[in-house]
């Protein structure tokens, strides 16, 4: 695996219920600033987002958000980031995401997460990106999503390899150790 410089972490713009989750996007910013891995997300101050900005910017990290206009003007923009990119769209959100990390990893999150998790994963089959994506599966949040893909390949609306394009791992500690 190349070095990676770049994250690009998707997670919710809500905090969850369970703390351990806002625990697991703490530790996730801090230890990227730690190992000089900037941190690339969708430049919301809301939620896990903006408590993995928060946490790698304490921890003296590079932070780089991307945000469309329209949510940057209903004030859910971080304002404390190291560089802060308004675009015009959600499919443009995506793209410079893309284009500016090595690698993505998938905290808990929802409707969104799933969105941008699903469009990386549907490059990588298509051969348009070749970047590991990790999800980190905190408290066994993305099990369903697990079952959800075993059932796809399953039934043969995906191949086999689909298993092998999402590296699945335990926690940050774990995200860390596959990133080195």
């Amino acid at each position: 695996m190349a070095q990676i410089r770049a994250l690009c972490v998707y997670c919710g713009s809500s905090g969850g219920v369970d703390p351990v989750y806002r625990a697991a996007a703490r530790e996730l910013g801090r230890r990227l600033a730690e190992e000089g891995i900037e941190v690339v997300f969708g430049g919301g101050r809301v939620g896990l987002m903006g408590l993995v900005a928060d946490a790698a910017l304490a921890a003296g990290g590079r932070v780089t958000g991307i945000i469309p206009h329209r949510l940057r003007d209903a004030e859910l923009a971080h304002q404390g980031l190291s560089e802060l990119v308004i675009v015009d769209t959600m499919h443009r959100r995506k793209a410079v995401m893309a284009e500016r990390a090595d690698a993505f990893a998938v905290l808990p999150g929802g409707i969104g997460t799933l969105d941008e998790t699903f469009e990386i994963l549907s490059w990588k089959q298509l051969g348009l990106l070749d970047k590991p994506l990790f999800l980190i599966d905190v408290a066994g949040y993305w099990a369903p999503l697990r079952a959800l893909l075993d059932h796809i390949v399953a039934r043969g609306f995906a191949p086999a390899r689909t298993h092998h394009m999402l590296r699945v791992v335990p926690g940050v500690a774990a995200l860390l150790a596959a990133l080195r």
